[in-house]
């Protein structure tokens, strides 16, 4: 018996202008591994975990890497933008791509919050005296207007952004090496190999202090999923898409694995600390003049690339949900320049909350805000993960077609990565000041029952389970 095939002509473009190419998926794609996780998250994680915190980083590109090969053999056979919310509710059924698509929208609103206080703190550092809400609702204006324009502006936005980080990271690498072979700068005699072992060991404060970053690191990797949602937006998803992903083993081993060894070759761990950007202090120490201006930059860029990436995402996602009856049918309009302008505009009016409590939101917030968009993170990558078995066991009965990019090791990856994310989930629940968010996406949880059971009362079909289109190939 022959599978049945995916008929390409008739996956609907959903409107959608295919105005993303390969150099910008790729940009794309490194521009969400790279973010404010790494640039000044892991300060506070090298403080409780020391040099361990390298292997903490690898681990968790492994499992990331089982979950974008999972995404990639999914969008390989249907590539649709909105994918998570679509492949849940193709395999697990219409509440869960509706829970997915809400949940996935809520990380990045929330995400946009904290990112757009942030870039307000780094103008600060060049401009004390402008308000901080100022900045904050420049760059909220600035965004919005490039994200309506077209899909072609924000890629080409966000390839620049992405260029600067990647550049910044590369050069930091190459300055640690030089520093750590030739010896200069006034990092002097201190910078050596033996900084990650001399200082009370690999693990200074041991294995258990090491996982409990776990939860930091994963927020660090928030958005490298981001590439899905391009899906259907993509010149040429069979080929880009495929590209982008297998990339990312080298970009994880580069940008965090061997950016993270270089800097606690430079700075013993024991100099760096929480609110301290490891990036700076290393540039601090080698006496780089400009140096924490520089990496000031860099991590407004970083930041602003995730609001920005954060507007594209979540029209995109409100837009899936509004074609499936689950969020309001004005949602599913086009601009005449095809772009979800609503969604993205409602959207950005969430995100302006955070310029509203720019100036009253203590310094705790950001920590708490991050670990929601962690929690709604791990949600959107289990159910990749989920929906990626439940299509391969359909690919061996022979009732869906073979994805033309299989995963390795078929399933097995992905129950390994599903297993992780639980025992994440439990860290989290563990630690006092990041279980909160669990609280948080409880109720979220309740209120988007409440919402679904409201939907179904007003439109019974919006719990059929809906079958893609296929067609059969004798």
């Amino acid at each position: 018996m022959t599978s049945p095939q995916v008929d390409k002509e008739a996956v609907p473009e959903e409107g959608y202008e295919r105005g993303l190419g390969s150099r910008q998926v790729q940009m794309i794609a490194i521009g969400g591994a790279i973010g404010v996780g790494l640039f000044l998250g892991a300060g506070a994680n090298i403080a409780k975990a020391g040099p361990s915190l390298i292997v903490m980083y690898a681990l968790a590109g492994v499992i990331i890497f089982f979950i974008m090969r999972a995404l990639g053999e999914l969008l390989l056979y249907r590539p649709v933008s909105g994918s998570f919310a679509e492949y849940s509710r193709e395999f697990l059924g219409p509440f869960f791509g509706y829970f997915t698509g809400w949940t996935y929208w809520l990380m990045w609103v929330v995400t946009g919050m904290a990112e757009l206080t942030a870039a307000a703190i780094y103008i600060n550092y060049w401009f004390p005296a402008i308000p901080q809400w100022t900045s904050a609702l420049v760059f909220l204006i600035i965004l919005f207007g490039a994200n309506l324009i077209s899909v072609k502006l924000f890629g080409e936005i966000e390839f620049w952004f992405s260029m600067v980080k990647v550049t910044a990271i590369i050069g930091m690498i190459v300055i640690g090496l030089g520093v750590l072979t030739l010896g200069f700068s006034q990092a002097g005699d201190t910078a050596a190999v033996s900084n990650l072992w001399a200082f009370d060991g690999f693990f200074p404060k041991g294995i258990g202090s090491s996982l409990m970053t776990l939860q930091g690191v994963m927020f660090a990797y928030l958005a490298v999923e981001l590439v899905g949602v391009t899906a259907g937006e993509s010149e040429n998803p069979e080929k880009t898409l495929p590209k982008a992903i297998n990339t990312l083993p080298w970009r994880i081993a580069l940008f965090y694995v061997g950016a993270l060894t270089v800097i606690l070759c430079v700075v013993k761990w024991t100099e760096f600390s929480d609110g301290v950007s490891p990036f700076v202090k290393a540039f601090a120490v080698i006496g780089i003049p400009a140096g924490a201006g520089i990496v000031n930059f860099v991590v407004l860029t970083a930041a602003l690339s995730s609001c920005n990436s954060g507007m594209y995402s979540t029209g995109r996602m409100l837009r899936n949900l509004a074609d499936n009856g689950e969020a309001p049918r004005l949602f599913k309009r086009l601009s005449s320049r095809k772009t979800p302008a609503l969604g993205i505009a409602t959207s950005v009016v969430f995100m302006g909350i955070g310029v509203v409590l720019n100036y009253v939101v203590p310094e705790k917030a950001f920590g708490y805000v991050t670990s929601i968009a962690t929690a709604a993170g791990i949600w959107t990558w289990l159910m990749i993960l989920v929906s990626h078995v439940l299509y391969r066991r359909k690919v061996v009965a022979g009732r869906l077609p073979s994805s033309s990019f299989p995963a390795p090791g078929g399933s097995v990856c992905s129950y390994i990565a599903i297993v992780f994310l639980l025992f994440v989930t439990a860290l989290i629940a563990i630690d006092a000041d990041a279980r909160i968010c669990l609280y948080v996406m409880a109720g979220w949880a309740a209120a988007l029952g409440v919402g679904w059971f409201l939907l179904k009362r007003r439109n019974p079909g919006v719990a059929e389970r809906r079958e893609p289109d296929l067609q059969k190939v004798v």
